[in-house]
């Protein structure tokens, strides 16, 4: 068994662990709620226990008057994160173009070797970005194509994506090539058979979702890069919703690029990202702002941005070893045990559509979308609300209408049970004011 001394050196060894941290109540609560588990307190053993969790939520301040099932969207840090990302703007404001720059932005050094060692990746492959749309527009605008040369996603790739190639599109003359995707996807041999039959000799680039956050759907990303390698062709992934979400390394994908957030599912400050671009394809991508040629094959050049604060980027440390004491295998049985505790009570009601395979958890963990025939997704949104303080949003995808729910490690068991509650209302039909027309 695992002690509280034992895992307190364990994140200590991991770097970056200050005297600060062992008096945050959060590190606190985690280190000592982890130490009391045995070997036989599997990830899925642990996923109903609520003297666990209770702990677990216990190190978040949150508003609890809102059921925030929006995780997807932007998470709340725990107050050791919180206090981090504080204590590191009052240094810095105190003399800051010295501080800043001389005290705090050098250690955002440690901070990018903590990120690729969970990655499992080298650290002069990666870059800390804002957000996962910087990261992949980084990638997207860096990569030289010629007129006429194919570019190809899915149709339910990410807005933010698309209106990025779509400007490439515009601007330098390339195609984009969009494949659609079954709904919900019953099985990986679809998703790859379906990118592979697209591919043509003017393929230049691929860019795939690792989860679709349209639906929840989880990709197989290593499949498709299988493929697209073996004709020499580089694949892109968005991984905005699974980093510190489910456990996965570079190895689990074997893509080229790879952008996320790290204000989702990773519980740093807002503004958090990091870019992947392999070793080999850094020097041939160009920075999205300018940076000198001397630095050409220098991963930094990608984070050339003019002055930016260096605490949201320095608290990513926290956030990393606040998750690293909980678990990431923890979390996913978790996620999945709170979604199938309201889906086993929806399923029953023929008139409700789930986006995802319900019945292969491998396929989806943290976030689902759901919809209910003849009701209108915004004005579902709106009542459960206005009802129930039950905070989600609506998916307007006409592949895929519906509301994405996503809890997280803080949300309660009566929490999802009042959400389906709510649900199995509108799905027996009495709510009126949530149908379309």
């Amino acid at each position: 068994m695992t002690t509280r001394r034992q895992f307190i050196q364990r994140l200590a060894l991991g770097g970056g662990f200050t005297v600060a941290m062992l008096h945050s109540d959060a590190l606190a609560i985690v280190a000592e709620t982890v130490s009391g588990l045995t070997p036989e307190d599997s990830p899925e053993r642990l996923a109903d226990q609520e003297w666990f969790w209770s702990r677990i939520q216990s190190a978040f301040a949150l508003d609890r008057t809102i059921i925030h099932l929006n995780s997807g969207g932007c998470s709340a840090s725990p107050q050791t994160v919180h206090s981090a990302f504080k204590r590191y703007l009052d240094h810095s404001n105190q003399a800051p173009s010295y501080y800043m720059w001389k005290h705090l932005r050098p250690d955002k050094e440690g901070v990018r070797t903590k990120i690729a060692r969970r990655f499992g990746c080298d650290r002069e492959e990666i870059a800390i970005t804002r957000n996962t749309s910087e990261a992949m527009e980084i990638a997207q605008f860096g990569m030289d194509l010629a007129p006429g040369d194919e570019v190809l996603v899915t149709t339910q790739a990410y807005g933010r994506m698309m209106t990025t190639w779509d400007q490439r599109v515009r601007r330098d003359k390339i195609v984009l090539e969009k494949v659609k995707i079954p709904v919900p996807l019953m099985s990986d041999d679809d998703y790859v058979s379906r990118i592979e039959e697209a591919i043509t000799p003017k393929t230049r680039v691929i860019l795939v979702m690792h989860m679709i956050n349209l639906t929840g759907q989880i990709t197989p990303v290593k499949k498709v890069c299988r493929i697209a390698h073996a004709r020499g062709i580089p694949v892109m992934c968005d991984g905005a919703h699974t980093f510190s979400h489910f456990p996965f390394t570079l190895a689990d994908l074997d893509c080229d690029y790879f952008g996320t957030s790290l204000h989702k599912w990773t519980y740093a400050p807002v503004g958090t990202g990091f870019l992947y671009v392999c070793r080999d394809r850094i020097e041939k991508t160009w920075p999205l702002m300018a940076a000198d040629e001397s630095i050409d094959g220098d991963i930094r050049k990608f984070e050339e941005i003019g002055t930016h604060p260096a605490a949201n980027i320095n608290a990513i440390a926290e956030a990393l070893i606040f998750n690293e004491g909980i678990g990431i295998d923890r979390k996913a049985a978790r996620f999945r045990y709170l979604h199938k505790r309201w889906i086993e009570r929806l399923r029953r009601f023929e008139n409700v559509r789930f986006r995802i395979n319900i019945d292969d958890p491998t396929h989806w963990c943290g976030l689902v979308n759901v919809c209910i025939d003849g009701v209108d997704v915004n004005k579902l949104c709106s009542y459960l609300f206005d009802k129930y303080r039950i905070y989600v949003i609506a998916i307007d995808h006409e592949e895929c209408r519906g509301i994405r729910v996503t809890p997280n490690v803080y949300t309660t068991t009566s929490e999802i049970d009042l959400f389906a509650e709510a649900m199995e209302k509108v799905a027996r039909g009495e709510v009126r004011s949530v149908m379309t027309g």
